[in-house]
C-alpha cells in the first residue's frame, strides 16, 4: 500500500483527548492526531523511537527533562526510552511518527 488518506483512516482514540488516524509499514507508525486544549500527555516512555512534529496550536514538550514550547513548524525528537510528557495549551494538531511500527497502537485500530 504506497499511499494512504489520513481523511478516511479510522479514527482512533489514542489517550483521553488525542485522537486521531494511523498509517503503518513494517518499520513505522506515521499519526495525524488532535489534541484537545488542557489535554495532559503524562510522563511515560517507550522503546520506539518518536517524532512529534507541530502542525496547529501550541504544545509544551518535555523530553528527559526538558522543556519548550512547541508551535507550528517545530519539531521534538524522543529517543527510544527517553521519559517525556506534554501539555497541549490550545488544541493542537501534530504528526507523530514512531519507529519501529506501533504494535500497540495497530491493536487500538482492531478495536476500534
Amino acid at each position: 500500500m504506497p499511499f494512504v488518506n489520513f481523511k478516511t483512516n479510522k479514527v482512533v482514540k489514542i489517550w483521553d483527548g488525542i485522537y486521531g488516524t494511523l498509517g503503518h509499514s513494517e518499520q513505522q507508525t506515521f499519526g495525524h492526531f488532535t489534541i484537545d486544549a488542557g489535554t495532559v500527555l503524562p510522563e511515560h516512555s517507550h522503546f520506539h523511537e518518536q517524532w512529534c512534529h507541530v502542525l496547529e496550536g501550541e504544545l509544551e514538550f518535555t523530553v528527559d527533562g526538558e522543556t519548550m514550547l512547541l508551535t507550528p513548524g517545530m519539531t521534538a525528537h524522543i529517543p527510544p526510552h527517553a521519559p517525556h510528557s506534554a501539555v497541549a495549551h490550545t488544541q493542537c494538531r501534530v504528526i507523530d511518527c514512531f519507529t519501529p511500527a506501533r504494535q500497540d497502537f495497530i491493536e487500538l485500530e482492531k478495536q476500534s
